[in-house]
């Protein structure tokens, strides 16, 4: 079962403001759980995304200022999820954290899962299954 999320209107400005376009990195490994509301898993996934590329959603195909909206791509937690950003670029992404304007988990660069966090503001649109 998949579950497909769009755009919505976006924020004039994000935590990272211009900071590298709204990329970051984490300056270390992902956080351990341990307080309330802590995530129960901080490690990439042992298995690798669905071996397909959904095809990206028609009404997400045209340029406009939107942005995802963060409460949305939270159910997409610990679920393999593909992500298309408004710069083209697209992935599969494994989110274990959704904060207010960014979400952080782990990338799949082909063969295996590298820790990535991004400003929401960059995401066009998203799949979670």
């Amino acid at each position: 079962m998949s579950q497909y999320f769009g755009r919505v209107n976006r924020q004039q400005n994000g935590p990272f403001g211009g900071f590298l376009g709204g990329w970051f990195s984490p300056p270390g490994p992902p956080p351990t759980g341990g307080g309330p509301g802590s995530s129960p898993q901080t490690s990439p996934p042992t298995a690798s995304p669905p071996g397909f590329i959904p095809p990206r959603p028609p009404e997400t195909q045209q340029i406009g200022t939107f942005a995802v909206d963060p409460g949305a791509i939270r159910g997409c937690l610990f679920r393999f999820t593909y992500v298309w950003l408004t710069n083209q670029q697209q992935f599969w992404f494994y989110p274990i954290f959704v904060g207010r304007t960014s979400v952080a988990g782990f990338r799949w660069t082909g063969f295996s899962w590298v820790y990535f966090g991004i400003d929401t503001g960059l995401i066009d649109a998203f799949q979670c299954y």
